[in-house]
C-alpha cells in the first residue's frame, strides 16, 4: 500500500530536505538525520559539540541536552527539559519543564506544556500538547511488537518496534492524554484530556 506522505501531514516538512519516506523510518534514524541537517544550518546558531541552538533561544540551566540536537530560533527549552537521541525544535517552539523529547523532530510553534514525554515522533507545526500527555513510543504490553498501524482502513506493517505517532499541523492535544505507539493524527485533529489514541492493529 501507498505509505502516508509525510507532508500530507506536516506542510513545512519538504522544507527541511530529510529524504526518507516514512515517519517510523526518521525517528528511527533521527540521529543521523539530525547530524545531515547540522552541517546545512545558516548563520546565527552556538555551536555546543553535536548541539546547535539558535542565538535568540532560550535554554534554561538544568536542562538536559544530549546530542544531536538543533534548537531554532525564538524556542524556549525549560529546566528539567531533557532532550537525547536526536532532537529538532523548529523556530518559536516552548518545551516545558520535566518534558522529555526522545528522538524528535518538532516544527515550528509547537509547544509541550509540561511534564509530557515525546518518543520517537514527527510533530508538526502549532501543535498543542498539554500537560502530562504522553506519546510513547513501545509496546510494553506486547513486549516490543513490531508496530503495526490501522489507518484509512489498511493496515501498515512498520517494520519496527518503536515509533510514537505522527503529529498533523495544528492539532491539540488535551492534558493527560495518551498517544499510544503508532499513531497518525490528520491536521487539526483535536485529542481531549485524559483521551486515548490507539491505532495499533491487533490480531
Amino acid at each position: 500500500m501507498k505509505l502516508p506522505e509525510i507532508s500530507t501531514f506536516i506542510a513545512q516538512w519538504p522544507s527541511l530536505g530529510v529524504t526518507q519516506p516514512a515517519a517510523w523510518r526518521v525517528s528511527q534514524d533521527c540521529e543521523n538525520q539530525v547530524l545531515a541537517l547540522l552541517t546545512r544550518l545558516g548563520t546565527g546558531y552556538r555551536r555546543h559539540g553535536d548541539c546547535a541552538i539558535h542565538e535568540s533561544a532560550i535554554v534554561e540551566e538544568g536542562a538536559v541536552l544530549k546530542g544531536p540536537i538543533i534548537i531554532g530560533e525564538g524556542s524556549f527549552v525549560a529546566a528539567g527539559a531533557y532532550l537525547r537521541g536526536g532532537v529538532y525544535l523548529g523556530s518559536h517552539c516552548i518545551v516545558g519543564p520535566s518534558c522529555e523529547l526522545k528522538s524528535t523532530f518538532m516544527l515550528a510553534a509547537s509547544k509541550l506544556a509540561h511534564f509530557n514525554f515525546v518518543g520517537d515522533s514527527l510533530i508538526g507545526e502549532g501543535v498543542n500538547i498539554e500537560a502530562g500527555a504522553i506519546i510513547a513510543n513501545y509496546r510494553n504490553e506486547l513486549d516490543g511488537a513490531i508496530i503495526k498501524i490501522r489507518y484509512a482502513d489498511n493496515v501498515i506493517e512498520t517494520g519496527v518496534n518503536k515509533f510514537g505517532a505522527l503529529i498533523g499541523d495544528g492539532c491539540k492535544i488535551g492534558a493527560n492524554a495518551v498517544i499510544a505507539p503508532g499513531a497518525i493524527l490528520e491536521p487539526n485533529s483535536r485529542v481531549p484530556r485524559l483521551g486515548l489514541i490507539d491505532q495499533f492493529a491487533y490480531e
